[in-house]
């Protein structure tokens, strides 16, 4: 906290100068204009401003990309781990550096609100530092043979990993998910969302001098072309991606006819259940801080769904709607905003149907479902946070992940009833359970069907904890040792070492 308050009473600074001044594609160590000149515009979500354009990466150059990893492969692999842990030490620490001005780009690019985003350059030099940790941790294991027989296995890197960024948290994500395959020994290609690609591009240009030429690499791309590319690449080796079902199912097809490892984290529609015995304003406190108000709602991991229980409902409600009141939508790069912008006009639009269509269903709003009419978001992307009451299961915005910032109430008061509707979802990413019973807790946290529970917490993630989903949600774990393991395979080596038996 004490950090987060010199950050932002430091000296003003223009955002406009911290855009980056390389926009071309990064590989091999050095900048390259995309073949025919391709670009395309990124465009301000909290004003609508133009902020440049960036180069379009085509098959070809994706081709030139890969083989510039696929190049720098062998040494990195070679590198001992301890100095591969060094160099992305050093990569954590210029990330610190220059957090304010990360916030900004990304406040500027992706609309969250620059106070939220310097935690995001936090938690991507806390990942960074954790995987630099754990180099000497891709161990085997021998086997025991008998006299004369030595069986043990190791852990290599599995070559270049291409690495798919969403545009909720751009930074956080281009930084802190790439140390660790990269501590693992391979090399990146990271393709940053079309929407918010420019802090990946400062990245590059801050690792210039950092990681060897050819270690991490970055293509921006618009449309589905240059993703599509690196996912089928027949010398990409493994393929990472934080998006939407749809988008994971697509990657999934692409990268069948060569058996690419996936690590998957993908939609969500979760639960908050808040039981009897639970303070209304903890819940309240919870319901909000769930639902990550302060980028719009846009994460997979939002508790969009909140269970209350009949006898706390109207309690809770009533102080929801008074504690809601400190995330207004504003300028996402002034310091004090407290609630951001929506990334697109797509997403805009569809949000605002989500809330007509809530209305038609029979739900009814409590709050917000607007769009601000201050001066200060007026050619913005905004939308003002939402709560509906008497939601059930069999409406839209229960069923459905709408990526915005729309909570949905249900209340219960059968306990077996709300289990079944909890799960009625395809997804199952994460759940939050507010009870002071523990029986209760231990008793819903083995009946959810997702893979990330909170009891009395929500949102928050803890290093070395796995996160991670079930059933639609995506495949594999992270934030863990068993991310940098899917980064590995694992090599059985036998050697007979005594005489022949005659």
């Amino acid at each position: 906290m004490a950090q987060l308050t010199a950050i932002k009473d430091a000296p003003r600074i223009d955002p406009e100068s911290v855009l980056p001044d390389r926009r071309g594609l990064f590989y091999g160590g050095a900048w390259h204009k995309a073949v025919g000149g391709r670009t395309f515009e990124v465009k301000s979500p909290g004003n609508g401003r133009s902020l440049g354009v960036v180069a379009d990466a085509s098959v070809a150059d994706v081709d030139a990309a890969v083989a510039a990893a696929r190049a720098a492969f062998p040494g990195w692999r070679d590198t001992a781990p301890l100095e591969r842990a060094r160099l992305l030490r050093r990569m954590a620490q210029i990330v610190r550096d220059n957090a304010r001005e990360l916030a900004l780009l990304d406040a500027l690019d992706c609309g969250n609100p620059a106070a939220a985003m310097v935690g995001d350059a936090a938690i991507a030099a806390a990942q960074i530092d954790f995987f630099a940790g754990l180099v000497t941790e891709m161990k085997g294991a021998s086997i025991p043979m008998g006299p004369d027989r030595l069986n043990t296995s190791v852990r290599e890197p599995l070559g270049v990993v291409a690495r798919i960024v969403p545009f909720n948290h751009p930074f956080m994500f281009a930084a802190g998910k790439s140390a660790a395959p990269l501590a693992a020994g391979n090399t990146i290609v990271v393709k940053p969302p079309e929407q918010a690609p420019l802090s990946a591009l400062r990245l590059a240009e801050l690792l210039e001098d950092v990681l060897p030429p050819g270690v991490f690499n970055v293509v921006t791309g618009a449309g589905r072309e240059t993703g599509q590319a690196l996912v089928a690449h027949p010398d990409t080796d493994s393929v990472a991606l934080i998006g939407s079902v749809g988008a994971g199912q697509g990657v999934m097809r692409s990268a069948a006819d060569r058996v690419k490892p996936l690590l998957l984290e993908l939609g969500g529609k979760n639960a908050l259940i808040a039981f009897p015995d639970a303070d209304p304003a903890e819940v309240a406190d919870a319901m909000i801080a769930g639902m990550n108000f302060a980028w719009c709602g846009q994460s997979c991991g939002s508790t969009s769904r909140a269970f209350l229980h009949e006898s706390l409902h109207d309690a809770v409600i009533e102080a929801l709607v008074q504690k809601i009141s400190r995330f207004q939508p504003g300028r996402p790069e002034d310091w004090s905003t407290t609630m951001g912008a929506i990334i697109s006009k797509v997403q805009h639009g569809r949000i605002l149907t989500y809330i007509e269509t809530a209305k038609s269903e029979g739900a009814t709003l409590v709050t917000g479902g607007k769009i601000p009419s201050g001066e200060d978001t007026k050619d913005g992307l905004f939308i003002e946070p939402t709560v509906f009451t008497d939601v059930t299961q069999d409406m839209t915005i229960a069923r459905e992940e709408i990526f915005g910032p729309i909570l949905s109430v249900l209340k219960w008061s059968d306990e077996a009833a709300m289990l079944r509707d909890v799960n009625a979802v395809e997804v199952g990413l994460t759940c939050a359970i507010w009870t002071n019973d523990l029986a209760a807790a231990l008793r819903i946290s083995a009946s959810v069907e997702v893979g990330y529970v909170w009891v009395n917490e929500v949102s928050r993630h803890f290093l070395g904890a796995p996160f991670g989903g079930v059933k639609l949600s995506g495949l594999g774990r992270e934030e863990c040792l068993a991310e940098l393991m899917s980064f590995t395979r694992e090599k059985n080596i036998h050697i007979r070492y005594g005489k022949r038996a005659v």
